[in-house]
Protein backbone atom coordinates (compact mmCIF):
# COMPACT_ATOMS: atom_id res chain seq x y z
CA UNK A 1 0.00 0.00 0.00
CA UNK A 2 1.35 3.46 -0.97
CA UNK A 3 2.54 5.87 1.39
CA UNK A 4 3.77 9.64 1.48
CA UNK A 5 6.93 10.68 2.76
CA UNK A 6 7.70 14.19 3.45
CA UNK A 7 10.52 16.08 5.18
CA UNK A 8 9.24 19.46 6.41
CA UNK A 9 10.05 23.11 6.86
CA UNK A 10 10.16 24.32 3.30
CA UNK A 11 8.63 27.09 2.32
CA UNK A 12 5.81 26.42 -0.71
CA UNK A 13 6.96 29.39 -3.80
CA UNK A 14 5.76 29.10 -7.75
CA UNK A 15 2.25 28.14 -8.90
CA UNK A 16 -0.32 25.29 -8.97
CA UNK A 17 -2.68 24.58 -11.28
CA UNK A 18 -6.24 23.74 -9.81
CA UNK A 19 -7.91 20.63 -10.74
CA UNK A 20 -11.77 20.42 -11.69
CA UNK A 21 -13.89 19.89 -8.58
CA UNK A 22 -14.59 16.28 -7.93
CA UNK A 23 -18.03 17.39 -6.48
CA UNK A 24 -19.10 18.81 -9.62
CA UNK A 25 -17.75 15.88 -11.62
CA UNK A 26 -19.52 12.99 -10.32
CA UNK A 27 -23.06 14.22 -10.61
CA UNK A 28 -22.43 15.52 -13.99
CA UNK A 29 -21.51 12.31 -15.34
CA UNK A 30 -24.12 10.63 -13.71
CA UNK A 31 -26.61 13.39 -15.29
CA UNK A 32 -25.02 11.51 -18.20
CA UNK A 33 -28.11 8.72 -17.82
CA UNK A 34 -30.20 11.27 -18.69
CA UNK A 35 -30.03 11.33 -22.37
CA UNK A 36 -29.16 8.80 -24.59
CA UNK A 37 -27.12 11.43 -26.61
CA UNK A 38 -23.10 12.04 -25.75
CA UNK A 39 -22.52 14.23 -22.95
CA UNK A 40 -18.87 15.35 -23.00
CA UNK A 41 -17.15 16.91 -19.70
CA UNK A 42 -14.23 18.88 -20.26
CA UNK A 43 -11.54 19.63 -17.39
CA UNK A 44 -12.61 15.96 -15.22
CA UNK A 45 -9.85 15.45 -12.56
CA UNK A 46 -7.81 12.39 -12.91
CA UNK A 47 -8.83 10.60 -9.33
CA UNK A 48 -9.70 7.54 -8.06
CA UNK A 49 -13.58 8.21 -7.38
CA UNK A 50 -13.53 9.20 -11.11
CA UNK A 51 -12.51 5.61 -12.45
CA UNK A 52 -14.81 4.17 -10.22
CA UNK A 53 -18.06 5.91 -11.51
CA UNK A 54 -16.78 4.81 -14.77
CA UNK A 55 -17.01 1.54 -13.76
CA UNK A 56 -19.94 1.59 -12.39
CA UNK A 57 -21.83 3.43 -14.64
CA UNK A 58 -19.86 0.81 -17.42
CA UNK A 59 -21.86 -1.86 -15.93
CA UNK A 60 -24.73 -0.55 -16.65
CA UNK A 61 -24.23 -0.17 -20.85
CA UNK A 62 -22.63 3.22 -20.44
CA UNK A 63 -20.11 3.80 -23.17
CA UNK A 64 -17.39 6.36 -22.53
CA UNK A 65 -14.00 7.43 -24.17
CA UNK A 66 -11.40 9.96 -22.56
CA UNK A 67 -10.18 12.12 -24.85
CA UNK A 68 -6.33 12.70 -25.71
CA UNK A 69 -4.28 15.28 -24.07
CA UNK A 70 -5.23 18.61 -25.80
CA UNK A 71 -2.59 21.29 -26.15
CA UNK A 72 -1.85 23.44 -22.98
CA UNK A 73 -2.71 20.00 -20.74
CA UNK A 74 -0.36 18.53 -18.39
CA UNK A 75 -0.64 15.42 -16.06
CA UNK A 76 -1.78 17.79 -13.54
CA UNK A 77 -4.55 19.09 -15.70
CA UNK A 78 -8.09 18.20 -16.26
CA UNK A 79 -8.79 15.18 -19.32
CA UNK A 80 -12.08 15.23 -21.91
CA UNK A 81 -14.64 12.26 -21.30
CA UNK A 82 -17.69 11.35 -23.23
CA UNK A 83 -20.33 9.32 -22.11
CA UNK A 84 -22.94 7.68 -24.26
CA UNK A 85 -26.17 6.10 -21.99
CA UNK A 86 -27.60 5.20 -25.73
CA UNK A 87 -28.12 1.63 -24.56
CA UNK A 88 -28.77 0.98 -21.41
CA UNK A 89 -28.69 -3.10 -20.45
CA UNK A 90 -29.24 -3.25 -16.46
CA UNK A 91 -30.41 -0.67 -13.65
CA UNK A 92 -28.86 -2.26 -11.09
CA UNK A 93 -25.81 -0.74 -8.78
CA UNK A 94 -24.77 -3.56 -6.97
CA UNK A 95 -23.18 -3.10 -3.57
CA UNK A 96 -19.72 -4.09 -4.93
CA UNK A 97 -19.59 -0.88 -6.94
CA UNK A 98 -21.08 1.13 -4.26
CA UNK A 99 -20.19 0.61 -1.37
CA UNK A 100 -16.61 2.27 -2.50
CA UNK A 101 -18.13 5.57 -3.56
CA UNK A 102 -21.25 7.29 -1.52
CA UNK A 103 -22.18 9.64 -4.39
CA UNK A 104 -22.93 6.58 -6.59
CA UNK A 105 -25.77 6.63 -5.29
CA UNK A 106 -27.02 9.34 -7.05
CA UNK A 107 -27.56 7.22 -9.94
CA UNK A 108 -30.97 6.38 -8.69
CA UNK A 109 -32.23 9.50 -9.88
CA UNK A 110 -31.65 9.58 -13.75
CA UNK A 111 -32.29 5.82 -13.85
CA UNK A 112 -35.58 6.19 -12.08
CA UNK A 113 -36.58 9.54 -14.13
CA UNK A 114 -35.63 7.80 -17.74
CA UNK A 115 -36.34 4.39 -17.33
CA UNK A 116 -38.75 3.81 -14.22
CA UNK A 117 -37.09 1.43 -12.27
CA UNK A 118 -33.77 1.60 -10.84
CA UNK A 119 -32.07 -0.72 -8.14
CA UNK A 120 -29.24 0.81 -6.08
CA UNK A 121 -27.39 -0.61 -2.89
CA UNK A 122 -27.34 1.62 0.13
CA UNK A 123 -24.30 3.53 -0.14
CA UNK A 124 -20.31 3.23 1.35
CA UNK A 125 -17.48 5.82 1.15
CA UNK A 126 -15.56 8.13 3.74
CA UNK A 127 -16.35 7.04 7.29
CA UNK A 128 -17.47 10.93 8.49
CA UNK A 129 -20.83 10.32 10.00
CA UNK A 130 -24.04 8.78 9.32
CA UNK A 131 -25.03 10.70 5.96
CA UNK A 132 -28.36 8.57 6.23
CA UNK A 133 -29.93 8.68 2.45
CA UNK A 134 -33.56 9.32 3.78
CA UNK A 135 -33.69 12.60 2.32
CA UNK A 136 -33.03 12.05 -1.28
CA UNK A 137 -35.24 8.78 -1.01
CA UNK A 138 -38.38 10.99 0.19
CA UNK A 139 -37.73 13.34 -2.27
CA UNK A 140 -37.94 10.85 -5.28
CA UNK A 141 -40.93 9.41 -3.02
CA UNK A 142 -42.32 13.28 -3.29
CA UNK A 143 -41.82 12.86 -7.35
CA UNK A 144 -44.15 9.58 -7.35
CA UNK A 145 -41.64 6.96 -7.07
CA UNK A 146 -42.62 3.89 -5.11
CA UNK A 147 -39.84 2.71 -2.90
CA UNK A 148 -38.63 -0.08 -1.21
CA UNK A 149 -35.94 -1.41 0.63
CA UNK A 150 -34.62 -4.80 0.16
CA UNK A 151 -31.73 -6.33 1.00
CA UNK A 152 -29.08 -3.79 1.64
CA UNK A 153 -30.86 -2.48 -1.92
CA UNK A 154 -33.04 0.51 -2.75
CA UNK A 155 -35.43 -0.46 -5.27
CA UNK A 156 -37.53 2.66 -6.67
CA UNK A 157 -40.31 2.22 -9.12
CA UNK A 158 -42.66 4.80 -11.81
CA UNK A 159 -43.66 2.59 -14.07
CA UNK A 160 -45.65 5.60 -15.64
CA UNK A 161 -43.01 8.47 -14.90
CA UNK A 162 -41.86 10.95 -12.31
CA UNK A 163 -44.30 13.49 -11.83
CA UNK A 164 -43.54 17.25 -10.11
CA UNK A 165 -43.79 17.85 -6.58
CA UNK A 166 -43.01 20.68 -3.73
CA UNK A 167 -39.82 19.11 -2.24
CA UNK A 168 -38.78 20.29 0.92
CA UNK A 169 -35.91 19.63 2.72
CA UNK A 170 -35.83 19.70 6.50
CA UNK A 171 -32.18 20.88 6.16
CA UNK A 172 -29.78 21.51 3.06
CA UNK A 173 -28.66 18.43 1.64
CA UNK A 174 -26.61 18.43 -1.10
CA UNK A 175 -27.11 15.02 -2.45
CA UNK A 176 -30.20 15.31 -1.93
CA UNK A 177 -30.72 18.41 -4.05
CA UNK A 178 -28.82 16.68 -6.76
CA UNK A 179 -31.13 13.94 -7.00
CA UNK A 180 -34.56 16.16 -6.66
CA UNK A 181 -32.80 18.00 -9.25
CA UNK A 182 -32.08 15.07 -11.79
CA UNK A 183 -35.14 13.34 -11.09
CA UNK A 184 -37.17 16.58 -11.70
CA UNK A 185 -35.99 17.35 -15.29
CA UNK A 186 -37.82 14.31 -16.73
CA UNK A 187 -40.68 14.34 -14.33
CA UNK A 188 -44.27 15.49 -15.88
CA UNK A 189 -45.21 19.11 -14.42
CA UNK A 190 -43.52 21.59 -12.03
CA UNK A 191 -41.20 20.77 -9.34
CA UNK A 192 -40.67 23.57 -6.54
CA UNK A 193 -37.59 22.47 -4.53
CA UNK A 194 -37.20 24.45 -1.65
CA UNK A 195 -34.09 24.57 1.30
CA UNK A 196 -31.99 23.49 -1.57
CA UNK A 197 -28.31 23.16 -1.48
CA UNK A 198 -26.47 26.67 -2.55
CA UNK A 199 -23.63 24.64 -3.55
CA UNK A 200 -21.38 25.89 -6.24
CA UNK A 201 -21.07 22.19 -7.53
CA UNK A 202 -25.59 22.69 -7.72
CA UNK A 203 -25.35 25.50 -10.00
CA UNK A 204 -23.14 23.75 -12.14
CA UNK A 205 -25.16 20.82 -12.46
CA UNK A 206 -28.12 22.66 -13.03
CA UNK A 207 -25.89 24.99 -15.80
CA UNK A 208 -25.28 21.38 -17.38
CA UNK A 209 -28.93 20.47 -17.78
CA UNK A 210 -30.01 23.79 -19.05
CA UNK A 211 -27.67 22.95 -21.39
CA UNK A 212 -29.20 19.52 -22.20
CA UNK A 213 -32.66 21.15 -22.41
CA UNK A 214 -33.62 21.34 -18.82
CA UNK A 215 -35.76 24.33 -18.12
CA UNK A 216 -34.44 24.88 -14.26
CA UNK A 217 -34.67 28.27 -12.32
CA UNK A 218 -33.18 29.36 -9.66
CA UNK A 219 -30.21 27.51 -8.57
CA UNK A 220 -27.56 28.70 -6.69
CA UNK A 221 -30.60 29.85 -4.62
CA UNK A 222 -32.59 28.24 -1.72
CA UNK A 223 -35.29 27.36 -4.35
CA UNK A 224 -35.36 25.76 -7.07
CA UNK A 225 -37.92 25.04 -9.95
CA UNK A 226 -37.43 22.91 -12.13
CA UNK A 227 -40.22 22.02 -15.82
CA UNK A 228 -40.14 18.98 -16.17
CA UNK A 229 -39.51 17.95 -20.30
CA UNK A 230 -39.92 14.62 -22.47
CA UNK A 231 -36.09 14.19 -23.12
CA UNK A 232 -32.84 16.18 -23.21
CA UNK A 233 -30.00 16.10 -25.31
CA UNK A 234 -26.46 15.83 -25.12
CA UNK A 235 -24.11 18.80 -24.63
CA UNK A 236 -20.52 19.79 -24.15
CA UNK A 237 -19.81 21.40 -20.66
CA UNK A 238 -16.41 21.79 -18.48
CA UNK A 239 -16.62 21.38 -14.68
CA UNK A 240 -15.81 23.79 -12.38
CA UNK A 241 -12.77 24.60 -10.52
CA UNK A 242 -12.50 22.96 -7.03
CA UNK A 243 -12.93 24.92 -4.60
CA UNK A 244 -12.06 22.52 -2.14
CA UNK A 245 -8.43 22.05 -3.73
CA UNK A 246 -8.15 25.47 -4.08
CA UNK A 247 -8.75 26.22 -0.29
CA UNK A 248 -6.33 23.23 1.00
CA UNK A 249 -3.30 24.55 -1.58
CA UNK A 250 -3.94 28.05 0.12
CA UNK A 251 -3.74 26.76 3.26
CA UNK A 252 -0.43 24.94 2.71
CA UNK A 253 0.44 28.53 1.84
CA UNK A 254 -0.68 30.03 4.64
CA UNK A 255 0.93 26.90 6.80
CA UNK A 256 4.41 26.46 5.24
CA UNK A 257 5.57 30.87 4.10
CA UNK A 258 6.32 31.76 0.94
CA UNK A 259 4.54 32.69 -2.18
CA UNK A 260 2.02 30.55 -4.71
CA UNK A 261 -0.16 31.66 -7.42
CA UNK A 262 -3.01 29.19 -7.63
CA UNK A 263 -4.28 29.04 -11.06
CA UNK A 264 -7.27 28.16 -13.50
CA UNK A 265 -9.47 28.66 -9.88
CA UNK A 266 -12.44 31.04 -8.82
CA UNK A 267 -11.85 33.18 -5.68
CA UNK A 268 -15.94 33.48 -5.89
CA UNK A 269 -16.27 29.88 -4.97
CA UNK A 270 -15.05 29.82 -1.57
CA UNK A 271 -14.93 33.84 -0.24
CA UNK A 272 -16.23 32.54 3.33
CA UNK A 273 -12.58 30.67 3.83
CA UNK A 274 -10.50 33.04 1.72
CA UNK A 275 -11.68 35.62 4.66
CA UNK A 276 -10.84 33.71 7.19
CA UNK A 277 -7.51 32.95 5.41
CA UNK A 278 -6.98 36.73 5.92
CA UNK A 279 -7.83 37.07 9.08
CA UNK A 280 -4.99 34.50 10.12
CA UNK A 281 -2.70 36.83 8.58
CA UNK A 282 -2.78 35.34 4.62
CA UNK A 283 -2.94 37.43 1.85
CA UNK A 284 -4.82 36.75 -0.62
CA UNK A 285 -5.27 38.49 -3.60
CA UNK A 286 -7.42 38.02 -7.16
CA UNK A 287 -5.34 37.37 -10.03
CA UNK A 288 -6.64 36.89 -14.35
CA UNK A 289 -7.95 33.69 -13.60
CA UNK A 290 -6.78 32.82 -10.44
CA UNK A 291 -5.60 33.89 -7.13
CA UNK A 292 -2.19 34.46 -5.06
CA UNK A 293 -1.46 33.54 -1.76
CA UNK A 294 1.21 34.27 0.61
CA UNK A 295 2.29 34.91 4.13
CA UNK A 296 4.48 36.86 5.34
CA UNK A 297 6.99 36.19 8.69
CA UNK A 298 4.51 37.25 11.43
CA UNK A 299 3.02 34.02 12.24
CA UNK A 300 -0.47 32.61 11.71
CA UNK A 301 -3.24 34.04 14.10
CA UNK A 302 -5.74 31.97 15.85
CA UNK A 303 -9.37 32.62 14.33
CA UNK A 304 -12.58 30.68 15.11
CA UNK A 305 -14.56 29.00 12.59
CA UNK A 306 -17.89 27.16 11.95
CA UNK A 307 -18.51 24.84 9.48
CA UNK A 308 -21.73 25.81 7.21
CA UNK A 309 -23.41 24.96 4.13
CA UNK A 310 -22.38 27.44 1.21
CA UNK A 311 -21.49 29.99 1.35
CA UNK A 312 -20.52 29.30 4.74
CA UNK A 313 -17.37 27.74 5.52
CA UNK A 314 -17.03 23.91 3.74
CA UNK A 315 -16.89 21.51 6.60
CA UNK A 316 -14.60 19.57 3.29
CA UNK A 317 -11.93 22.16 4.58
CA UNK A 318 -12.27 22.12 8.38
CA UNK A 319 -9.73 19.14 8.75
CA UNK A 320 -7.30 21.21 6.78
CA UNK A 321 -8.07 24.17 8.64
CA UNK A 322 -7.66 22.76 11.85
CA UNK A 323 -3.75 21.77 11.09
CA UNK A 324 -2.95 25.44 10.30
CA UNK A 325 -4.42 26.69 13.42
CA UNK A 326 -2.29 24.07 15.46
CA UNK A 327 0.82 26.72 14.66
CA UNK A 328 -1.01 29.93 15.33
CA UNK A 329 -0.72 32.46 17.85
CA UNK A 330 -2.98 31.44 20.57
CA UNK A 331 -6.30 28.92 20.97
CA UNK A 332 -8.71 29.01 18.11
CA UNK A 333 -12.17 27.01 18.41
CA UNK A 334 -13.32 24.88 15.46
CA UNK A 335 -17.18 24.18 15.78
CA UNK A 336 -18.45 21.33 12.99
CA UNK A 337 -22.31 21.51 12.25
CA UNK A 338 -22.33 19.12 9.15
CA UNK A 339 -21.13 15.72 9.73
CA UNK A 340 -20.92 14.43 13.57
CA UNK A 341 -18.04 12.20 13.12
CA UNK A 342 -15.14 14.28 11.14
CA UNK A 343 -12.69 14.66 13.99
CA UNK A 344 -11.05 11.42 13.25
CA UNK A 345 -7.75 13.95 12.20
CA UNK A 346 -7.13 14.90 15.43
CA UNK A 347 -5.48 12.07 17.12
CA UNK A 348 -3.36 12.02 13.84
CA UNK A 349 -2.39 15.43 14.56
CA UNK A 350 -1.67 14.85 17.80
CA UNK A 351 0.87 12.62 16.95
CA UNK A 352 3.06 15.38 15.21
CA UNK A 353 2.88 17.51 18.52
CA UNK A 354 -0.63 19.14 18.06
CA UNK A 355 -2.73 20.06 21.08
CA UNK A 356 -6.16 20.01 20.51
CA UNK A 357 -9.16 19.29 22.93
CA UNK A 358 -12.58 18.28 21.76
CA UNK A 359 -15.72 19.41 23.54
CA UNK A 360 -18.95 18.07 21.82
CA UNK A 361 -19.08 19.19 18.16
CA UNK A 362 -16.07 21.58 18.79
CA UNK A 363 -12.34 21.52 19.15
CA UNK A 364 -10.34 23.66 20.69
CA UNK A 365 -6.76 24.16 19.18
CA UNK A 366 -3.87 25.22 21.17
CA UNK A 367 -1.06 27.20 18.89
CA UNK A 368 2.38 25.17 19.71
CA UNK A 369 5.43 26.71 18.32
CA UNK A 370 6.39 23.56 16.30
CA UNK A 371 5.17 19.77 14.70
CA UNK A 372 7.59 16.89 14.85
CA UNK A 373 7.63 14.38 12.33
CA UNK A 374 5.87 11.54 12.66
CA UNK A 375 4.22 8.19 11.29
CA UNK A 376 0.10 9.10 10.53
CA UNK A 377 -3.09 7.28 9.23
CA UNK A 378 -5.16 8.43 6.93
CA UNK A 379 -8.78 8.24 7.57
CA UNK A 380 -10.58 9.68 5.40
CA UNK A 381 -10.32 12.43 2.15
CA UNK A 382 -9.99 15.94 3.88
CA UNK A 383 -8.53 14.10 7.03
CA UNK A 384 -5.58 12.91 4.96
CA UNK A 385 -4.71 16.15 3.75
CA UNK A 386 -4.37 17.81 6.53
CA UNK A 387 -2.09 15.81 7.97
CA UNK A 388 0.07 16.71 4.61
CA UNK A 389 0.04 20.34 5.71
CA UNK A 390 0.95 19.76 9.10
CA UNK A 391 3.71 17.52 7.52
CA UNK A 392 5.20 20.09 5.13
CA UNK A 393 6.22 22.19 8.33
CA UNK A 394 6.83 19.27 11.13
CA UNK A 395 10.63 19.27 11.85
CA UNK A 396 12.04 15.59 10.75
CA UNK A 397 10.59 13.26 8.31
CA UNK A 398 6.46 12.71 8.19
CA UNK A 399 4.80 9.45 6.41
CA UNK A 400 1.35 9.12 5.86
CA UNK A 401 -0.07 5.39 5.39
CA UNK A 402 -3.23 4.74 3.44
CA UNK A 403 -3.02 7.58 1.27
CA UNK A 404 -5.50 6.21 -1.16
CA UNK A 405 -8.19 8.48 0.44
CA UNK A 406 -5.95 11.29 -1.23
CA UNK A 407 -6.11 9.60 -4.68
CA UNK A 408 -10.03 9.80 -4.35
CA UNK A 409 -9.75 13.71 -4.24
CA UNK A 410 -6.55 15.41 -4.69
CA UNK A 411 -5.22 15.23 -8.79
CA UNK A 412 -1.06 14.98 -8.93
CA UNK A 413 -0.70 16.03 -5.40
CA UNK A 414 3.00 15.34 -4.75
CA UNK A 415 3.36 16.50 -8.17
CA UNK A 416 1.89 20.17 -7.45
CA UNK A 417 3.86 20.67 -4.27
CA UNK A 418 6.97 19.38 -5.07
CA UNK A 419 7.19 21.91 -8.17
CA UNK A 420 6.66 24.94 -5.37
CA UNK A 421 9.62 23.74 -3.15
CA UNK A 422 7.85 20.70 -1.11
CA UNK A 423 10.03 17.84 -0.34
CA UNK A 424 7.56 15.49 -0.72
CA UNK A 425 7.83 11.93 -2.80
CA UNK A 426 5.40 8.74 -2.80
CA UNK A 427 6.40 5.52 -1.57
CA UNK A 428 4.93 2.81 -3.38
CA UNK A 429 3.91 -0.86 -2.14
Amino acid sequence: MDRIRIRGGAPLNGSIPISGAKNAALPLMIASLLTEETLELGNVPRLADISSLLRIMSNFGVDHTIAGRRPGQTTETGQTIRLTSRSIIDTCAPYELVSTMRASFWVIAPLLARFGNAKVSMPGGCAIGTRPVDLLIMALAKLGATIEIDGGYVVATAPKGLRGAEIDFPKVTVGGTHVALMAATLAQGTTVIRNAAREPEVADLAACLVKMGAKIGGAGTSEIVVDGVARLNGTSHDVLPDRIETGTYAMAVAMTGGDVLLENTRPDLLQFALDVLRQSGTEVTATPGGMRVRRNGNGIEAVDVTTDPFPGFPTDLQAQFMALMTRANGTSRIRETIFENRFMHVQELARLGAQIRLDGDSAYVDGVPGLKGAPVMATDLRASVSLVIAGLVAEGETTINRVYHLDRGFEALEAKLARCGAEIERLRG
